[in-house]
């Protein structure tokens, strides 16, 4: 049981990633075609199983051994040039699939090798692909002298027990919580349907209190009278449920009544005896610091449950908005951080005797300090107080106040564990999104969709087998990371997300060398050839002399330029822009954002890996033509760029784009046939055209889209015939619909006929017609099937 609810190790999934590309019949096809040796693409298959199996022995003991840790560092090195390659390789079979879909005039393209890769090219993967797996057997070797094996998931720490005691005098802040969860206690009235009793979860992320917020409760005197019996249980890694049957039952069971073996591990007997003691009864039972994800279990634990009286109550702490969902039948109390008054009361009741600061008012100040630092996370405060508690020196509180808390000593402190073990349970495929999250700054704020589309360009969201979309299925590991307290909705902006800082330290202890968030005031000249995703702010002049440090990473994938706290105007030299990025070739994320960018050099072209370029607020006025050369662009966002006017020729090629995001640009048609780009999700504008190509049945093979769209020169269909090859009526995912005639026609029945056929799907909640120069409206304009819509105007 325990080994099942390990998570994976960080590079599993990347590996997965690699074994699925590997396995791919368009892969393997285009390998084959270009007379390339099947047996190199076996050894590497086998040579990265035989080191996925080591991953999660070498991920526990990267922790205590600096060799292993090493190792692991520079596997994933390694992995990554692997990963390049491969994607080297799809790049080229993109670019063979696009060229020659092109030159053939026609969708059905027989061979994506019409266009053949040039022999220089197969030798050079060749070379590449035997250097891969050289340096992988290497790693293969070096197993036995760090002691590596294969190992199912192992317990990482080992955390004592948690008891029903609690010390009241040093809860703080918590008065509230406990009244709210009191009432649900008390009340005769069960809500759970047909349940006969209640279960209450107390949800939150690691040291936020859950345990002392349910000690307080079991040992609250009102509780005491209002339940028969009370039970209390750590279920904490493993949920056992013979063990935590007998818990319960060791605790119920009269004084004085007829023993049975409780050592037995007969779970009928064990809950043919609980049923006995509980039957009639109204009883309390608290399961501690609960992981279980699977409702047989939970299912299976409560069955003597339902002998108890009404009113019978179970508390469940957990971290896992998964967990809680499984067993709760009563809204989840999630519990918040403290206030900064509330932690600081907390803090000085550990560090000063009696909580009497007044004698020291330069520690008093520095401690205050620290617990903005802890920001409302009580086993923070505990902590940092408890190894102030008998130093008076100004200059060790000023050492904690400077230390990053990942720097304390490891003896001393139980945050590491508490926080680490959140991320140590996560699965493979979650560890690597949360860790990528390091190159965030505290603080701030980001989409969820826009995380989930840097995701996607790292290669971190891969082709669902279902039929859900990409984009879907990194909503859900968003949910399930915001579900397990990694991230928590900003207060600020109603649609933006927040880490606590503690939960960005893990993310920058756990992602190591391979991400760099370059600080506003950052003098740092040098940075490691690991650093593969780089984050700074803008400032208002960013010269040459402030990137030319990432000339070090040379394979770096990730560079983004994140707001400043206060809004100005930003510009980059062109010396980064022509002498910088073009060299960056394994960039598969760009951001660019908010400066005064005006064109792009054509060796843009060179990043070839690239899945997601930003250049949203820019003053673009073209983008060179070069862009149309990057076959894996997935994401091109040119969000207010108002003095963009064309967009490239051939944007056509870029068959692997999904979302186009070129709301506020000034577009006086679009490139022709745009209908290649199948697999595009958002398109928020679409300017129509009178030539061939350029037509509103361009956007007939677009049938995912999502979100808003805008269609404007409906002055230029000619006919409704031509309206309705659009098939505006199929896009059941499009949510904001605006239709725009600029200028008129002189010929109202042809502008009616065209509206009537510009019908859209009944799923849309906003509709706007803008210029319309019919007489009339259609019927479907007003038909009850569009009981959705929530503005029209």
């Amino acid at each position: 049981m325990a080994a099942a609810l390990v998570g994976g190790a960080f590079l599993s999934a990347t590996l997965q990633v690699l074994f699925d590309r590997l396995a791919s019949p368009e892969f393997v096809n285009f390998f084959r075609a270009q007379k390339l040796d099947d047996e190199l693409l076996w050894k590497l298959k086998s040579t990265l199983r035989g080191l996925n199996v080591l991953l999660d022995d070498a991920e526990d003991k990267q922790i205590t051994n600096p060799a292993v840790k090493d190792w692991v560092d520079e596997l994933k090195v390694a992995v990554y040039h692997a990963d390049d390659l491969l994607d080297e390789i799809a790049t080229e079979a993109l670019r063979c699939k696009s060229e020659a879909k092109y030159h053939s005039g026609s969708d059905q393209v027989r061979s994506p090798t019409l266009i053949s890769s040039s022999s220089s090219f197969d030798a050079d993967i060749v070379s590449k692909i035997e250097k891969i797996i050289g340096r992988l057997e290497c790693f293969a070797k070096e197993k036995d002298v760090l002691g590596l094996r294969a190992v199912a998931g192992q317990k990482l720490y080992h955390r004592l027990p948690t008891t029903s005691l609690v010390d009241e005098s040093g809860v703080c802040g918590r008065d509230n919580d406990k009244e709210d969860v009191i009432k649900l206690l008390l009340s005769d009235e069960a809500s759970g349907g047909n349940q006969k009793i209640d279960v209450i979860a107390i949800v939150g992320m690691g040291g936020v209190g859950k345990t002392t917020l349910a000690q307080f409760l079991y040992n609250d005197g009102r509780v005491a009278d209002h339940f028969d019996m009370k039970a209390w249980v750590c279920v904490s890694d493993e949920f056992d449920v013979v063990r935590v049957t007998r818990t319960i039952l060791e605790a119920v069971i009269p004084q004085g009544s007829d023993k049975m073996d409780l050592s037995t591990k007969d779970l009928n007997q064990l809950q043919v005896k609980l049923k006995e003691c509980l039957s009639g009864k109204k009883f309390l039972i608290v399961l501690d610091d609960v992981w279980n994800e699977n409702y047989d279990n939970w299912d299976s634990l409560r069955s003597p449950f339902g002998y108890g009286e009404h009113g019978s109550r179970v508390i469940v702490t957990t971290r896992n908005e998964s967990v809680s969902s499984i067993m709760q039948t009563v809204p989840i109390h999630r519990l918040q951080q403290l206030s900064d008054e509330d932690c600081w009361k907390l803090f000085a009741k550990h560090a000063f005797e009696k909580g009497d600061c007044g004698a020291h008012p330069k520690l008093e100040r520095i401690g205050k300090q620290i617990v903005k630092k802890c920001k409302g996370l009580p086993l923070a405060a505990k902590t940092l107080s408890g190894l102030l508690r008998s130093k008076r020196d100004v200059e060790d509180w000023n050492n904690i106040l400077k230390s990053g808390i990942w720097d304390l000593p490891k003896e001393k402190s139980n945050i590491l564990p508490a926080l680490k073990l959140s991320y140590h349970y996560l699965p493979s495929h979650l560890k690597r999104r949360f860790a990528y999250c390091s190159i965030f700054p505290k603080d701030y704020e980001f989409e969820m969709e826009r995380l989930v589309l840097m995701w996607m360009a790292e290669g971190f969201v891969e082709q669902p087998r279902s039929n859900k979309t990409r984009e879907e299925v990194g909503y859900e590991c968003f949910y399930e990371l915001q579900s397990r307290s990694f991230f928590q909705r900003s207060n600020a902006k109603k649609y933006c997300f927040v880490m606590h800082d503690l939960v960005n330290d893990l993310a920058q202890a756990v992602s190591g060398d391979f991400c760099y968030y370059m600080l506003e005031d950052d003098n740092t000249h040098h940075i490691s050839e690991r650093v593969h995703h780089f984050s700074c702010v803008r400032g208002k002049f960013d010269g040459f002399e402030k990137y030319k440090l990432i000339n070090e990473a040379k394979f770096l994938r990730t560079f983004l330029t994140l707001e400043p706290a206060v809004y100005s105007d930003s510009w980059l030299s062109k010396k980064v822009l022509d002498d910088i990025l073009p060299k960056l070739t394994c960039l598969r994320m760009l951001s660019l954002q908010w400066y005064n960018i005006i064109e792009l050099p054509p060796s843009i072209g060179n990043l070839l890996h690239l899945r997601y370029l930003d250049l949203s607020y820019t003053e673009i006025k073209q983008l060179p033509e070069s862009v149309c050369t990057m076959y894996n662009l997935e994401t091109l966002l040119l969000y207010n760029c108002d003095k963009l006017t064309t967009l490239p020729v051939n944007l056509r090629n870029l068959i692997q784009l999904r979302h186009l995001d070129i709301t506020g640009t000034n577009l006086q048609e679009m490139p022709k046939q745009m209908s290649q780009l199948k697999g595009l999700q958002v398109l928020t504008a679409f300017v129509v055209g009178k030539s061939k190509g350029l037509g509103i049945e361009e956007l007939k093979e677009f049938c995912h889209l999502q979100g808003p769209l805008f269609i404007s020169g409906l002055q230029n269909v000619t006919n409704g015939m031509g309206a309705m090859e659009a098939k505006l009526e199929e896009k059941m995912y499009l949510k904001t619909l605006v239709l725009k005639w600029s200028g008129t026609t002189n010929d109202s029945q042809n502008e009616r006929d065209v509206l009537d056929k510009l019908q859209p799907h009944s799923n849309l909640k906003c509709r706007k017609i803008n210029n319309f120069g019919g007489t009339r409206f259609p019927d479907w304009l007003g038909n009850k099937s569009f009981c959705n819509v929530v503005h029209f105007s």
